[in-house]
């Protein structure tokens, strides 16, 4: 039987524990940005290198990082657990930092993708370690609200991003040709500055990850107590540390504490919570927010903006995105997960159906711009980051590296399906019948969260691990 750690919890601690989480989380600044930087990039880039009337070409491109950060996830699950999750997060920020300088120097396509895909890598790196790095130092009656912090981090380097990039081309004429671009300063340099630029916070990221301690519960299942039993009482107390210490024993005592082979995670009282975990993490990409950000120009521009318009409207929903992801934070441990996923799966659902009929009435202009915000606003507070919430909490001690390397390497799986088919359905579906495609994806995500998804908020990881395994 696990004991509740939440009433020995030292609250004169919580500052170091914000600290040492808001380091980690900065994976997640340096995920958004990168993520989002190509978004701003992709109109001189693919001008640059002559590649924007190739459909299929562009939309390579635009998802080939995808590739890399599924061998990321993958390799985040089997090094951290061995060598730890500080380390990787460190190698992490490293290759954030590299790629990001490549990627601005590349002077051919080719060398272009191939530093998209390294750079995935950190990405993949960062987006399973960051969230289950905070799950694993974070007391439960904090931890949604601390796990929070990566998703927050992410919206942040998105805004920043989408800042950036219209900081850059601010000058460009609104009537900019083609021709033009490729010959100015914005098609030849202009670019290459924005994807440069992301080395600046991957520096620091690098620099902090230096300063925070080892997971103590990677530490225990280690064998290292006598360092766990330091960060515990570091991060909440001696009483906190003796009585987590005691539950991560017990969730360990009499199994395995060898590596972990994915066929293991078939284990008939593990597959319930392994199919749960996948399947948010596909849902949270299916529901199709992300073409958004990943092909803003192409949905603004259907919708009557031109390209100076597009990057401000970029912003106007990286704005949004950040205000409704800091309700995500003030509400998560008060209202809980499950009403929040329901609330996401519904309402994008509804936005998505006025969306489709948006485009095939050719209502242009402000509406589409405002369902637009709204669904990011519905996304940003529920599905964004309660999902990262619910997928670093819900695997057992013994097994949350491989489980969720698993669950992120589906995650970008399913991202780089959207991400490939989207120019693809908008071609031969219209925008129109896309948003129509996703929201019914939503609404099939509405009923499994309904039927598949318990309440976790408040529960410690061992508690949350006897519940879900039985």
């Amino acid at each position: 039987m696990m004991h509740s750690s939440a009433g020995s919890f030292r609250t004169r601690n919580l500052n170091y524990v914000v600290l040492i989480s808001a380091i980690a989380a900065f994976g997640g600044l340096l995920f958004g940005w990168d993520w989002v930087v190509i978004g701003g990039a992709k109109p001189f880039f693919e001008r640059f290198f002559h590649i924007q009337n190739d459909v299929a070409l562009s939309g390579w491109v635009n998802s080939c990082a995808l590739i890399g950060c599924l061998f990321g996830a993958l390799g985040a699950g089997v090094l951290s657990d061995r060598f730890g999750r500080k380390r990787l997060l460190i190698v992490s920020a490293a290759l954030f930092v590299i790629t990001s300088i490549g990627n601005s120097l590349a002077d051919h396509i080719s060398i272009f993708v191939f530093w998209r895909m390294l750079g995935g890598v950190s990405i993949g790196l960062a987006s399973s370690l960051s969230p289950m790095y905070i799950s694993e130092v974070a007391p439960a009656e904090f931890r949604g609200r601390l796990v929070s912090l990566n998703q927050l981090t992410i919206v942040i380097g998105v805004l920043l991003a989408q800042i950036v990039n219209w900081w850059l081309i601010r000058d460009l004429p609104t009537n900019a040709t083609d021709q033009f671009i490729i010959h100015s300063w914005f098609g030849q340099e202009g670019w290459r500055w924005m994807f440069a630029i992301t080395a600046v916070p991957a520096l620091l990221f690098l620099v902090g990850m230096f300063l925070v301690p080892e997971s103590p519960r990677w530490l225990m299942k280690s064998s290292l107590s006598e360092r766990a039993s330091k960060v515990l009482t570091r991060i909440g107390g001696s009483e906190y540390a003796r009585t987590e210490l005691e539950n991560v024993r017990a969730s360990l005592s009499q199994k395995d504490t060898k590596a972990v082979r994915l066929r293991t995670l078939w284990n008939p009282k593990l597959r319930r919570v392994i199919i749960l975990g996948i399947t948010l993490a596909v849902f949270q990409q299916w529901c199709g927010i992300n073409v958004i950000f990943n092909y803003a120009e192409e949905i603004f521009r259907a919708a009557g903006y031109d390209i100076s318009s597009v990057l401000k409207n970029i912003a106007w929903t990286g704005s949004v995105n950040l205000v409704f992801t800091l309700v995500a934070l003030f509400v998560v441990d008060r209202v809980g997960r499950r009403p929040l996923m329901l609330f996401g799966a519904s309402s994008l659902m509804v936005v998505y159906l006025i969306l489709g009929y948006c485009y095939h009435a050719r209502i242009s202009g402000l509406p589409v711009l405002l369902l637009v915000l709204a669904a990011i606003a519905c996304y940003a507070m529920s599905l964004a980051p309660i999902t990262w919430v619910i997928i670093s909490e819900i695997f057992p001690n013994r097994i949350r590296g491989a489980s969720m390397s698993l669950a992120v390497m589906t995650l970008w799986l399913a991202c780089f399906i959207l991400t490939y088919t989207f120019p693809l359905l908008n071609k031969f579906l219209g925008a129109s019948g896309t948003f129509w495609i996703y929201a019914a994806i939503c609404a099939a995500g509405f009923f499994f969260i309904l039927v598949s998804l318990p309440e976790t908020k408040r529960k410690t990881l061992e508690e949350l691990e006897e519940e879900l395994t039985k």
